[in-house]
């Protein structure tokens, strides 16, 4: 396991099992959401972020976590090695997801992008998080299982798995 990207939606768990991996297994963590916004949730423009995820996939070790534009996630399937698809009910994401939102008020969100505040951006991320797993989440699954012939593919179905 040397390239890895953990992909699901909001507030699965990801970055905690994301650090955990890294630490385990030696691996540089990088945060997509942290190479997509600029504070205040502005937003980098394409080509930009391009550059900067082709710098990260072109480095021998990594561990890539988040979703990102879907030109993005195509490029680190094609790049990787492992795969981990966190994968809850929508209930668990949007429980955990408000939970996180209620928190980031009083601690802030220290593994969230710099500069950007999670609470004005709740409704926004609610609706994210609904056409992640309703539009782009099938996508997704077919995209991972059409490669499935050279990625080790763990799908995390449930908290408990």
């Amino acid at each position: 396991m040397t390239r890895v990207m953990v992909i699901g939606n909001a507030a699965g768990g990801k970055s905690t099992m994301c650090k955990a991996l890294c630490r385990a297994h030696s691996l540089p963590y990088f945060a997509i959401d942290n190479i997509i916004w600029r504070p205040n949730w502005s937003r980098v423009p394409d080509e930009e972020l391009r550059e900067r995820h082709d710098a990260l996939l072109s480095q021998d070790r990594w561990l890539l976590d988040g979703y990102g534009p879907w030109f993005s996630v195509l490029d680190r399937i094609d790049a990787c090695d492992t795969i981990v698809l966190v994968d809850h009910p929508f209930w668990v994401h949007l429980w955990w997801a408000t939970k996180r939102q209620v928190k980031s008020v009083f601690l802030g969100r220290p593994d969230g992008p710099p500069g950007c505040p999670m609470l004005p951006v709740t409704f926004r991320l609610y609706k994210m998080m609904w056409s992640l797993h309703h539009e782009m989440r099938p996508r997704l699954i077919e995209a991972i299982y059409a490669k499935s012939h050279r990625l080790r593919i763990i799908h995390i179905k449930s908290p408990k798995s």
